[in-house]
């Protein structure tokens, strides 16, 4: 008996397995995401526009500016649109903390109705939704484009061959912040056209592609997530 329940023990570690070991990232420097490739990605967080309140110029205008934005780019981007639950949390402890100071009796009562109505609302999970917009940008070495077209089987064979000496450590460090440079002048290229088309731009750093890579492969855990510690 001993041995089937040590061998059921054994096989249920076996099945548990960092998720990392399936992401293609490397790790995170700063705001830059790098690659299990060496290959760097950006994310920049934007706001949305509702061009259906914008008069028929101002729509044109939009539409205008969006189509140069689109044709002046010479690199590829991905725009990622993310329907997430709205946790009011925040906004909670905020008015728990301001009704408690309130003296007129008749205005606490119309502030802890609101409280109430707003706790409730927030207990019942994937009711209230919001819209987050974010535009990965990548940059890779051009003169490395051929990896492109390659197989992952190309790939991961090439890994196994490779010889990682000092010195091509190094090398590699070098131009990785050679790319980072490019990559941030790609980011500036994007913000500076979506701050034309009237956005508020932000360029993600370290914690925030953190907290938003947990959010993503952990959609029914983050609520219970109150904090990442990033050492």
């Amino acid at each position: 008996m001993l041995g089937k329940e040590n061998q059921k023990v054994a096989k249920t570690n076996e099945t548990i397995e960092s998720t990392d070991k399936y992401l293609p990232i490397s790790e995170i420097r700063w705001d830059t995401i790098i690659m299990k490739d060496w290959w760097l990605r950006a994310i920049v967080k934007c706001s949305w526009l509702n061009i259906d309140l914008k008069n028929f110029e101002e729509q044109k205008i939009v539409a205008d500016r969006y189509a140069r934005f689109l044709n002046t780019l010479d690199f590829p981007i991905q725009i990622v649109m993310r329907s997430t639950y709205l946790d009011l949390s925040d906004y909670l402890n905020y008015v728990k903390s301001n009704v408690d100071g309130i003296e007129n009796e008749v205005l606490k009562w119309q502030w802890e109705q609101y409280f109430d109505f707003l706790n409730k609302l927030n207990d019942s999970q994937w009711l209230l939704f919001t819209k987050e917009f974010y535009i990965i940008v990548p940059y890779y070495d051009f003169d490395d484009a051929k990896k492109i077209r390659e197989s992952q089987f190309q790939k991961l064979m090439s890994a196994l061959s490779s010889v990682e000496t000092a010195e091509s450590i190094a090398n590699k460090l070098r131009q990785l912040n050679k790319n980072k440079k490019h990559l941030n002048q790609r980011v500036s290229l994007v913000q500076s056209w979506l701050w034309w088309l009237w956005l508020e731009i932000k360029r993600l750093d370290l914690r925030e592609i953190v907290w938003l890579l947990f959010e993503v492969y952990n959609p029914l855990a983050i609520k219970k997530q109150s904090e990442i510690i990033i050492q």
